[in-house]
């Protein structure tokens, strides 16, 4: 499994993540340490999870994989996020309690979860320095911020002195995707990498909810997905995806799972699932590397309604993710 390095902590990502928000959610426990292990014996050492994934039961069963498997030191990378309001006491505190339900001394990467007022404080910015300075968190991260957002945070970080954001998670995939072109560019002048999630759009890719939501599904369980997907623009690149999918013989996941892991610009891609079979279909859509095809694929994602989704200051703040 190809790895990437983040720096300036030297964070070492698979090109693949392991996304857990499926974890005490979708998949109980047993199921979840299965998947664990499947990803790890496969070379994916890069976990992503967050202290709203099934009110912490996520982070705790990752703890208590690391607490019976033992890796090596260094030899996984745990991310994991924290929910606004981001007031300084609330942000030690919200730390805190994640590292006691990871087990874990030091978070290797933390994410604000989302944008919100309260992170352009100073002094909330100021908590996560000092949380980096003595040891509890490696690097930091911004999660759901569109440019706006992120450029306002790396300057008030480089005014004040303080630790900056290194990388940024954003949805990223053929139906939605809240990281252009103009967003590559910016990250990639201020050193950020960029860590996507949702290459299959949460199952929606893969035309499963074309006669109404499954019951069960992430769209059933978070019905926030409906109102992200479920609109013409997305319609229409499903139904561009399913043209070429019926044209090569490939299947549309395998397509859309292929495109996402070949994106410029982009240091690891976050899959979730809830069986080990959904981690090899990500394993396996390595191998295709076609980019006429994906640019066919892709030919309409950026259109001028997408740009204005970017740039909007509310685009990303109440994502279901």
């Amino acid at each position: 499994m190809q790895t990437c390095v983040i720096t300036p902590a030297r964070l070492r990502v698979s090109q693949i993540g392991l996304g857990c928000v499926t974890f005490g959610l979708e998949i109980d426990e047993a199921a979840a340490h299965g998947l664990l292990d499947h990803a790890y014996a496969r070379g994916i050492m890069f976990f992503d999870t967050a202290s709203a994934y099934a009110q912490g039961a996520s982070e705790s069963i990752i703890g208590r994989w690391i607490a019976s498997r033992r890796p090596a030191a260094g030899a996984v990378t745990v991310a994991t996020k924290i929910l606004p309001p981001y007031e300084p006491a609330r942000v030690v505190d919200s730390v805190g309690e994640s590292l006691q339900r990871l087990g874990l001394d030091v978070i290797d990467l933390l994410y604000l979860h989302r944008w919100d007022a309260t992170a352009e404080s100073p002094a909330a910015l100021a908590a996560l320095d000092g949380l980096v300075r003595t040891g509890k968190i490696r690097a930091l991260g911004a999660s759901n911020y569109n440019r706006q957002q992120l450029e306002t945070a790396l300057a008030l970080q480089q005014q004040h002195g303080l630790e900056r954001f290194s990388v940024v998670q954003n949805n990223h995939n053929l139906a939605v995707s809240d990281v252009s072109a103009e967003f590559r560019q910016f990250c990639a002048a201020q050193k950020i990498a960029i860590v996507t999630y949702s290459p299959l759009g949460a199952g929606f890719l893969t035309g499963k909810h074309r006669r109404g939501v499954q019951p069960g599904s992430r769209f059933d369980l978070v019905p926030g997905h409906q109102d992200v997907y479920f609109h013409e623009e997305a319609w229409r690149r499903l139904a561009r995806l399913e043209s070429v999918a019926a044209r090569t013989g490939q299947s549309q996941a395998h397509l859309a799972l292929a495109w996402a892991l070949h994106q410029p610009g982009v240091a690891s891609v976050l899959v979730g699932g809830r069986t080990p079979a959904h981690l090899d279909q990500a394993l396996a859509a390595q191998t295709l590397d076609d980019p006429a095809l994906f640019a066919e694929l892709s030919a309409d994602s950026e259109t001028p309604q997408q740009l204005v989704r970017q740039a909007g200051s509310e685009a990303n703040s109440n994502h279901p993710r």
